[in-house]
């Protein structure tokens, strides 16, 4: 069943573990990882990463990349989204704060902002392509 488009605005919005792909090479698959995305209703969705690490090289060199949002329970549902890079910019403590205080609180969220110094946020364009559903019992598109 195809979900309403108040439902795709609204499913990624919660906070969720998304799974982020991006392309790899020519001669590899993709790489994809599970990330903390940040994403607010008619918004840009975004992550946070390392500015040396593989994932924001990865992103640079292909400039665009896929989030698949999901849930199990109490019926599969998933948003899927892919598109090109809008913006790389610097990590700064409000991001850090914004994107893992969907995820913590108290000193574990603190603990996270100390540590997540020198990370950059990645945009991606406004959905470029999606993929939704909810499936119910195994049904679904």
């Amino acid at each position: 069943m195809e979900l309403s488009r108040e439902e795709r605005e609204s499913f990624p919005a919660e906070p969720r573990v998304a799974a982020l792909g991006v392309a790899a090479g020519d001669d590899r698959g993709p790489l994809v990882i599970p990330v903390w995305y940040a994403y607010e209703p008619g918004g840009l969705p975004w992550i946070l990463t390392g500015a040396g690490s593989r994932k924001m090289t990865l992103i640079r060199t292909a400039g665009r990349f896929s989030l698949l949002v999901q849930r199990t329970e109490p019926t599969a549902r998933y948003v899927s989204v892919e598109g090109r890079v809008a913006e790389v910019t610097e990590g700064s403590g409000t991001l850090h704060r914004e994107m893992a205080g969907r995820y913590l609180s108290g000193e574990a969220l603190e603990r996270f902002v100390a540590m997540a110094e020198g990370t950059r946020r990645s945009r991606r364009a406004p959905h470029a392509a999606g993929t939704l559903a909810d499936r119910r019992s195994g049904h679904g598109r």
